[in-house]
This record gives structure tokens, C-alpha cells and sequence, in this order.
């Protein structure tokens, strides 16, 4: 697997350092431009010249470099409206435990990884979700300190927002049982009081702090990698969130060598982002990297209950965590109000989704026309009351949602919620049913980032071997139509970039996505098995599939 993503990344920098930007002209393949299926589309100069008939397309572009899709099917370029780039290069590069079965498979391959990489300094890793475990509970420093124990190790959860540590890092953070959990933080504790190793939300602050943090060559190659990664998966862009300003100067020196090959929107984090909230958005001039708004956090995850709830768990005690305090919150918002920075705040659980639409509506107090302006944006909008559901659309607020989260969360979240909750949980069709604007992605590296996937999980609501459990509430999925906006025009609106970018009509940027299945017809079966066959950004090719 290793080896097939370093060749897919080789291969999509290679051409977005390598691509001319000839006119194009693809035919072969059924041609979705967003608003109808067309037999061929001619490119010239980065932008759609034409989208109809064959001849006529050769017409509009002659001596265009022709590519025949074999099959193959064309969309308006898929971009991923949440994800966290370098934190999808990191996963590249350091233990990935996606896949994990069990505490067993967990530990296994802590161990190999330690013995594959000697050494005193801190091991890190991240991608474990307990939820489907054989042995139904969270791992604890007891498990890991039985393959690593002379080393500190930290182990992040898919959901980044827990993680555990083994009795050497808790040593050297100097956690015990005396310890404080932080505000908007938890320490779990066994029966006797010690720490599990479990560190939930604000409280994972206690070991990162000692863990040195990679250095700016590591950083950067990170952003490189996720960059790659998701040119070779079919992604024309995606928006970063959480951003740090070293990130962006990444991003930007890569765009003017040519070595950037899709378009990043970022949301910078609230320690950095006192610039975008002072002087508003910006955007450098290839359009290739844009810094639009913070990404602000209201609450924690709902696989570790830390999602903030009206009502308490249904399988735990207590409510959940709010993780910023709600005056820091009030202060940015009325920044970004000022300076028209774009604002998104993480929100999952229906407290925490509830406090974010009455934020945002309190900042806007008597002018309701400009808070629809400023497409502020809630992200993962998990959780909802069915109270809540309309003011979406009655706000303007954009939902930001990750469809791949239902068809993980939907394992356990009927524990967590209860079935009565259930009914506002991952309602992409309620709230398109409302009128609200929907924003698809896939929050990498918490999910694979695989723009299929997101595409599968809205307009099927199966896990990707085809089940679907009692409560998975199926009448929530979407159709094909409306599962290609939220991946296509969807995140162009979100980005203020609906001009432009989102469909592949005369005069707009021609960022194509192709993938080996027509996904508006395809048995889902197919769609869950198929690939990205090639990534065109600006009339640029910068991935193409060995075929």
C-alpha cells in the first residue's frame, strides 16, 4: 500500500511540474458537466471552451491534445470541503493505524513499527477506532507499554480528538493521578484512579506538549505528500482546515514552482489566523492557494463523547465537553464580521450545532441578509434537533458535512444517541429538504479521503461492503444529482468560488475529475471499487492513471 501511494504521489507531482496546459479535448467516456452529459469537452486556456458533440468540440478547439477516456467518466473537479492536508501527509509518514481490528492488531503493529524504527525519541501514530473491536473498549497505556515501553509513545484516535499514551509519556508529561483535566478536557481514570492513558479533547495538550514537534522539512514535506496524494485520488482541491501560517508558505512556495497540483482553501487555525481575521480573505494570483476564514471548535467528537449533547449519553455519563470558551468564540466572530473572514466551527453534537447557529445569529443581530452573505459555515453538522434542522437554511449557514462519518459512526452512534436522536443524525437529506446549502468531504485523516467514497456513503448510506444497520435511517441518503453537487458545486459555493469553479460550462476553470465508473449510473458495488483514472486542474493534467 505504501508503495502504491508513493508512486501515486510521484506520478501526480511529476505532472503538475511536467504539464503544459495544451488544450484538451476528451471524448470516449459520458461527460457530466453539472448540468448535462455531453459526448465531448474542449479546453483552451485553462477554461471550458465547449461542452456537446464530438465534431463541434474539435471545431472549438482544433489541434487540441485529445484524450479518449475509454470509458471512463468525467465530472466537474471533486474537491474535499474538509480535510486537513499535512495532517494527510503525516499519515504517510509516521504509524498509520487505519484498519486496526483489535487492541491485539493495535499493539502488533506498534511493535513492528518500533522495532523498525530504533531510537529514543517519541513514537507517534494515529488512525485506531475502537468502536468494532472484539474487545469494545479504548486501548490503555497498559496495552501499548507491553510493545513499547522504554520509548515515550502517543497514539491519536481517527477522530483526533482522543488519544492514548503509554506509562513512559504519561512519566515524562507528568500525569498522574493528581493531575487536572483542563477546562474542555477529560483524563480518563481506572477504578483505582490512575490514568488509563486515555487523554480526551483539551486534555491531549498535557503530552503533545512534550512530544517535539517535526521540523519544517518534515512540515513541508507533508503538505507535498497530502498534495500528491489527493491529485492521484481525483480531488481537484480541497479546503485545509485549521491551518498554520507555515503551512500556507508551504502551500504558496509549491504553487510558484509548479510542484502545487490541486487548489487549497485554507481556514486558518485561531492561533494563527489573526491576520485573515484582521484584513479579510486572500488569494494568490494562479487561484491555486487561498486563505479564507478561521476554523474555530465548539465541541469534541461523538466516537469519544466528547461531542457537546442537549441530553446526557445514552451509553455514559455526562453531556459532552465545549471546548472553547464561548466569549473566545464571541470575539473572533465579531472580528470576522468586521473584516469579512469566513468563519467555520466544528460542531457534532446537537448542543454544540445549536450554540454555533445562536453564536452566529447573535453576531449578525439585525441584519440577518449579511450573515447569509458571509456563508459562515458549521463543520460536520453530525447531531442535529429536528428544531434545529430548518435554521440552516433560514441563516444562510452552510452545513459542512463528511457522508463517510455516517457509514463509520453508525456502528456505535445508536448506542451513544439513543434511537430518538437518531432522527437529526447525518441528515443530509433533511437539510436539503430544507434548503440549505451542503458542503460535501471527508475530514482526512480522521476518514481515507477518497472522493468515491464520500460519493458511496451520501447516495448509498452503506458501509463499503454493502450492509446497512436498523437505525442507519437510509431515507437520509441522497440522490446521485445531489451527492455530485456536494462534492462538486457545493464546495465551490462554500468557497465563494461558485463563478468559477464547480461545473464544467463555457468560460469556467477546467477542473475535471475522471473516475474509472460513470457514478450517476454504476451498480454501487462498482462505485466502491473503482478508481480515479485522471486529475486535470486549469486545463492541466496533473495525474493520469497507468491504463
Amino acid at each position: 500500500m505504501r508503495a502504491t501511494i508513493a508512486l501515486a504521489l510521484a506520478a501526480a507531482l511529476a505532472a503538475a511540474t511536467s504539464a503544459s496546459g495544451q488544450d484538451l479535448l476528451l471524448r470516449g467516456g459520458p461527460i457530466h458537466t453539472g448540468e448535462a452529459q455531453v459526448e465531448a469537452l474542449a479546453v483552451k486556456d485553462g477554461k471550458v471552451a465547449f461542452a456537446g458533440r464530438l465534431d463541434a468540440a474539435r471545431r472549438a478547439a482544433p489541434g487540441a491534445r485529445e484524450i479518449d477516456l475509454k470509458g471512463a467518466a468525467a465530472y466537474p473537479g471533486f474537491v474535499d470541503a474538509h480535510a486537513h492536508l499535512s495532517g494527510i501527509g503525516f499519515r504517510e509518514m509516521t504509524l498509520n493505524l487505519e484498519g486496526a481490528t483489535s487492541i491485539e492488531d493495535l499493539v502488533a503493529r506498534l511493535k513492528a513499527w518500533d522495532e523498525a524504527h530504533p531510537g529514543r525519541e517519541a513514537l507517534s501514530g494515529r488512525g485506531w477506532i475502537e468502536t468494532h473491536w472484539p474487545e469494545r473498549r479504548f486501548p490503555t497505556r497498559a496495552d501499548l507499554d507491553r510493545a513499547v515501553a522504554n520509548r515515550p509513545v502517543v497514539l491519536t484516535r481517527a477522530d483526533g480528538h482522543a488519544l492514548v499514551a503509554n506509562s513512559a509519556m504519561l512519566a515524562l508529561a507528568g500525569v498522574t493521578a493528581a493531575t487536572a483535566a483542563p477546562e474542555g478536557g477529560q483524563i480518563l481514570k481506572d477504578a483505582a484512579g490512575q490514568p488509563t492513558g486515555m487523554l480526551i479533547d483539551n486534555a491531549m495538550a498535557l503530552v503533545r506538549a512534550k512530544v517535539p514537534p517535526p521540523d519544517g522539512a518534515a512540515r513541508a514535506e507533508a503538505v507535498r505528500r497530502g498534495a500528491g496524494v489527493y491529485a492521484a485520488r481525483g480531488w481537484t482541491g480541497l479546503h485545509n482546515m485549521a491551518a498554520s501560517r507555515e503551512e500556507v508558505a508551504t502551500e504558496e512556495a509549491l504553487a510558484r514552482q509548479g510542484l502545487l497540483p490541486v487548489r487549497v482553501e485554507n481556514y486558518m487555525s485561531l492561533a494563527e489566523g489573526g491576520e485573515v481575521l484582521a484584513s479579510g480573505p486572500s488569494r494568490d494570483g494562479a487561484g491555486m492557494v487561498g486563505v479564507r476564514g478561521v476554523k474555530l471548535f465548539m465541541d469534541g467528537a461523538l466516537g469519544s463523547r466528547g461531542a457537546a449533547l442537549l441530553a446526557p449519553y445514552a451509553d455514559a455519563e455526562g453531556t459532552g465537553l465545549i471546548v472553547t470558551p464561548p466569549q473566545v468564540i464571541a470575539q473572533a466572530l465579531a472580528r470576522a464580521r468586521t473584516s469579512g473572514a469566513q468563519v467555520a466551527i466544528h460542531a457534532i453534537g446537537d448542543r454544540g450545532n445549536r450554540l454555533v447557529l445562536d453564536a452566529y445569529q447573535q453576531a449578525f443581530a439585525g441584519d440577518p441578509a449579511a450573515l447569509k452573505a458571509a456563508r459562515w459555515r458549521v463543520e460536520h453538522a453530525q447531531i442535529l434537533s429536528p428544531e434545529d434542522l430548518p435554521r440552516f437554511a433560514e441563516l444562510g449557514v452552510i452545513a459542512s458535512m463528511q457522508p463517510s462519518h455516517a457509514i463509520g459512526d453508525l456502528y456505535f452512534a445508536p448506542a451513544r444517541l439513543g434511537p430518538e436522536r437518531l432522527k437529526g443524525a447525518y441528515a443530509w437529506e433533511s437539510l436539503l429538504h430544507t434548503g440549505a446549502a451542503l458542503a460535501g468531504g471527508s475530514d482526512a485523516p480522521v476518514e481515507k479521503g477518497d472522493p468515491l467514497v464520500e460519493f458511496y456513503a451520501a447516495a448509498y448510506r452503506h458501509d463499503l461492503a454493502g450492509r446497512s444497520g436498523p437505525d442507519w435511517r437510509p431515507q437520509e441518503a441522497v440522490s446521485r444529482a445531489q451527492a455530485l453537487a456536494m462534492l462538486t458545486s457545493g464546495p465551490a459555493f462554500a468557497a465563494g468560488r461558485e463563478a468559477e469553479l464547480g461545473a464544467l460550462t463555457v468560460g469556467r476553470t477546467a477542473d475535471i475529475s475522471v473516475f474509472s465508473v460513470d457514478l450517476l449510473s454504476a451498480p454501487f458495488d462498482q462505485i466502491a471499487k473503482a478508481h480515479a483514472v485522471m486529475t486535470i486542474v486549469g486545463g492541466k493534467v496533473v495525474y493520469e492513471a497507468a491504463r
